[in-house]
């Protein structure tokens, strides 16, 4: 049997809420109408209002509940919660809001909550997406395998280098010494390294050929095979790196936008009870 996303969670028992809320939120919306006009002031701005500062909360909690061993619900659940309940917040702030906005600490909530949804969204996406194409860039290998075959690679480059002249030497070494996997945040999330020093040395080796004489051809191609694989176990390294970077780093951004989105709710509710 195929199982089931965390979307998929009870028979979608909180896609089914969320859009519960968001119509029932709509109709109110649709059928409020204050003499004064519509604003977060009203009764129905305050339910708005007080019902996404509730979900918020909860979906906040969603951290602490992760590293907690004991607490109501699965995983599965929360997680299912955390998605469509937060989908449900660009309906019911928005019209908590009743569209207006402007320079102030309002507006600025509004702005975070919905950068926090938009990094969810794509948190979303690299959860269904990168794990698969982490399985099928390995195979049947691990990275530290990768590194391990890298590295007898390199020792057989060398020892094939040695009986080759000092600019092809100099090419190899340059190619075992300088070729960098992982490094800056920059670099862990690029896929294409075009000045890769392995690269480099793959693509002058095959053109230096020409220029060596027959008794060095065979230990020549022998190396030109060599760099040929380094280079792809390489590319393999990096890909690897590359996903496990935009698999997780999105959570460096969507975590403190979380904490601001928090900070900026207490200032917003702050300043309606205490300035209004």
């Amino acid at each position: 049997m195929r199982s089931r996303s965390f979307l998929e969670y009870r028979n979608f028992l909180y896609l089914k809420l969320s859009l519960l809320l968001m119509i029932a939120a709509i109709a109110a919306y649709i059928l409020h109408s204050p003499a004064i006009g519509g604003y977060g002031g009203t009764w129905l701005g305050y339910v708005l209002g007080t019902l996404s500062a509730a979900i918020v909360c909860l979906l906040l909690w969603l951290g602490i509940r992760k590293r907690s061993y004991f607490g109501a619900g699965t995983m599965q659940g929360w997680l299912s919660a955390h998605v469509y309940l937060g989908l449900s917040l660009i309906v019911l702030a928005t019209l908590h809001s009743s569209f207006q906005f402007g320079w102030n600490v309002h507006t600025l909530a509004y702005v975070l909550m919905m950068a926090v949804i938009l990094s969810g969204f794509y948190g979303l996406y690299a959860y269904f997406r990168f794990p698969h194409l982490l399985t099928e860039n390995l195979s049947e290998d691990s990275f530290e395998s990768l590194l391990q075959e890298i590295s007898k690679l390199d020792k057989l480059a060398r020892v094939s280098a040695l009986h080759l002249p000092d600019e092809i030497i100099a090419l190899t070494n340059n190619a075992i010494y300088n070729t960098r996997i992982g490094g800056t945040v920059r670099e862990q999330m690029r896929s294409q390294h075009p000045d890769c020093p392995t690269t480099l040395a793959v693509k002058k080796l095959h053109g230096l050929s020409k220029t060596l004489p027959m008794a060095q051809i065979k230990t020549h191609r022998e190396l030109y095979t060599l760099m040929l694989r380094r280079e792809t176990l390489v590319a393999r390294a990096r890909r690897d790196v590359m996903l496990r970077a935009r698999l997780s780093g999105w959570l460096f951004v969507h975590v403190p936008l979380s904490v601001a989105l928090l900070a900026a709710l207490i200032a917003h509710v702050t300043a309606i009870f205490f300035y209004w």
